[in-house]
């Protein structure tokens, strides 16, 4: 009985194992894959802010979005995310105020300013969409971020676009690191678990 146990969580372990490599391979093709392609909104995924100003992770992300919004891809930008523990800005306004000194007309700009999570910001985000009728999107995010976003995303129906912020890859173990634990947040969402 107790070989037959070891044995099955071995297996078990293996199966698991090879699950996540297959998505972690699927995360990585899909982190170099621009797919801009006009839309209703461009969604923009919400990063640290320090202070009312966004980190360079999210001024990258907020600069993305603007150059596609420019490009005339969507008439709308929607940008994300909660406090985190900033009792006086959230990542979603920041990013509407940034927008905003950038020229893009407050009307054009929606905000998610509660999310607390990938999975919480991108519920209410498609809340806000669905309201507005909104069918399609591009999502603004790290490379590595963009596979999970859009199964959410495309999970309610939607039709979504992956357009990476511009960054230098970052060294293999670190990348890998990187799809991996994103591949662990598509398998816990998957199953139920809202990370």
């Amino acid at each position: 009985m107790k070989r037959t146990l070891v044995a099955l969580g071995t297996v078990s372990g293996l199966v698991l194992a090879g699950y996540l490599l297959v998505i972690s391979l699927r995360i990585k093709r899909q982190s170099t894959h621009d797919e801009a392609h006009r839309a209703d909104v461009i969604v923009v995924l919400g990063a640290a802010e320090y202070s009312g100003r966004p980190s360079p992770v999210f001024k990258a992300r907020l600069d993305h979005a603007l150059s596609l919004y420019r490009k005339g891809l969507a008439a709308h930008i929607l940008t994300t995310g909660g406090a985190g523990g900033d009792p006086h800005f959230t990542e979603g306004d920041v990013g509407r105020a940034y927008l905003i000194l950038r020229g893009v007309p407050s009307e054009a700009i929606l905000v998610e300013p509660e999310g607390s999570s990938t999975v919480h910001s991108l519920t209410a985000a498609f809340e806000i969409m669905n309201r507005m009728g909104m069918r399609s999107c591009i999502v603004v995010s790290d490379g590595y971020h963009i596979y999970r976003v859009k199964k959410l995303l495309e999970s309610r129906g939607l039709r979504v676009y992956g357009s990476p912020r511009p960054s230098e890859a970052p060294a293999d173990l670190r990348a890998w690191w990187l799809y991996l634990r994103q591949s662990v947040g598509y398998l816990l969402w998957s199953i139920g678990v809202p990370v």
